[in-house]
């Protein structure tokens, strides 16, 4: 059984404190300058959509009534080979295989966005990433975000948070909105600066944008596993470095603060029911074959012997939500769209997992459909625990 309450690891201490030792020939003496944040105008009006210091971590939740301890909840999308969803499937239809063993389906919901529509909405999250783009890419980006906020008059479909990665760190709008016009207001206030982190700072750089994206994205994950309904959460930008040079020298600590680092993430995106895209109009690894070197990392991770910075590349956690890669190309504003369209057209499947035999046990998952020839995009594991020592019987 997952008990969340009764994990005894920090996330967020061990995001802050994994550092890989950098051969002391990269290290660069350059002090990091932080950038200036967004600022509101005086015009705007209290409940406004507006950027503010992202909230500190909230404390853990207690159990969900809704899910109840220890069971898995999945978010499952199926298409055809048109790319088109696929509705009206049955329970009976899906199979559950819990490292290749068959679960029991708990629960069954299905949605098609017009006559059975999630509540609450699904809700989409837009993050910026201005600290993993080229200067010379964030105002074009700016301009595609603003131009799918505008379509349809500005009125957007799905409600949408706005979300900003800078040098200074993250910046939220504190709650979603439906409309595009005053989301494009304050997108507005962000223009290109100079990073604080730069290329030319080499593998320090690299080290530096790395733990900073991710210690944000785990602060999106825990805040949003304290909100019901299901998210998709966009990045825009390539994303980070894998740290994949031999410019790193990784320990045995190392390694262990990266699996806690896997299992948290990948646990709490699971449980906000967070699926993650990627869209793109450049490649920071667009040197042949290394813009592929993620697809490595698919797999899943079942010790520390085996964690490597490479599992938490941003597209690896993109696939292992059920997510999608799109781009890199010119049509941001078409990309966001295309990730938009699976908001609505998904099944919602339960099962309870079996007993654990140690701490951050890994189970691997797939689901199987009684049609053939059609796609499935769902969590692709989760981490599995022991029950509490309070609660186990001799």
């Amino acid at each position: 059984m997952v008990n969340r309450m009764a994990r005894s690891r920090c996330f967020f201490l061990a995001l802050l404190i994994f550092l890989p030792q950098l051969d002391r020939a990269q290290q660069s003496s350059a002090p990091p300058t932080p950038s200036q944040p967004v600022q509101t105008t005086p015009s705007q009006q209290p409940g406004d959509p507006v950027l503010v210091d992202r909230p500190p971590p909230r404390p853990i939740r207690p159990p969900s009534a809704v899910t109840p301890e220890g069971r898995i909840h999945l978010d499952v999308l199926v298409s055809d080979s048109a790319g088109k969803p696929v509705l009206e499937l049955q329970p009976f239809d899906f199979k559950i295989l819990d490292n290749n063993q068959p679960r029991k389906l708990l629960s069954f919901r299905s949605f098609d966005g017009v006559a059975v529509k999630p509540n609450p909405p699904v809700e989409v999250i837009l993050v910026f990433d201005t600290v993993n783009l080229p200067f010379q890419q964030v105002a074009f980006t700016r301009q595609e975000i603003a131009k799918f906020l505008r379509q349809n008059e500005g009125h957007l479909a799905q409600p949408v948070s706005l979300m900003l990665l800078t040098d200074a760190g993250l910046r939220i709008q504190p709650r979603p909105s439906v409309d595009g016009n005053a989301l494009v207001a304050v997108l507005d206030q962000i223009k290109g600066g100079v990073h604080s982190i730069y290329s030319a700072m080499g593998a320090d750089g690299d080290l530096q944008r790395f733990q900073l994206s991710l210690r944000e994205m785990a602060v999106v994950a825990e805040n949003e596993a304290l909100r019901p309904g299901r998210k998709l959460l966009i990045w825009v930008g390539p994303g980070w470095p894998m740290l994949n040079s031999n410019s790193f020298r990784f320990s045995d600590k190392d390694q262990r603060h990266y699996f806690d680092t896997i299992v948290e993430l990948s646990t709490k995106l699971r449980e906000a029911r967070v699926a993650v895209y990627s869209v793109s109009s450049t490649n920071i690894q667009n040197d042949g074959l290394n813009r592929f070197m993620y697809k490595d990392f698919l797999k899943g991770v079942p010790s520390a012997l085996k964690a490597d910075t490479g599992n938490l590349a941003l597209k690896v956690l993109v696939l292992q939500s059920g997510g999608r890669i799109l781009g890199p190309d010119n049509n941001l504003a078409e990309q966001i769209n295309s990730c938009i369209a699976d908001a609505n057209a998904f099944y919602s499947l339960s099962f309870d997992p079996p007993h654990a035999e140690h701490a951050d046990e890994y189970h691997d998952l797939k689901i199987e459909l009684a049609q053939p020839g059609l796609t499935i995009r769902t969590t692709s594991g989760y981490y599995n625990q022991p029950p509490p020592a309070s609660v186990i019987t001799k």
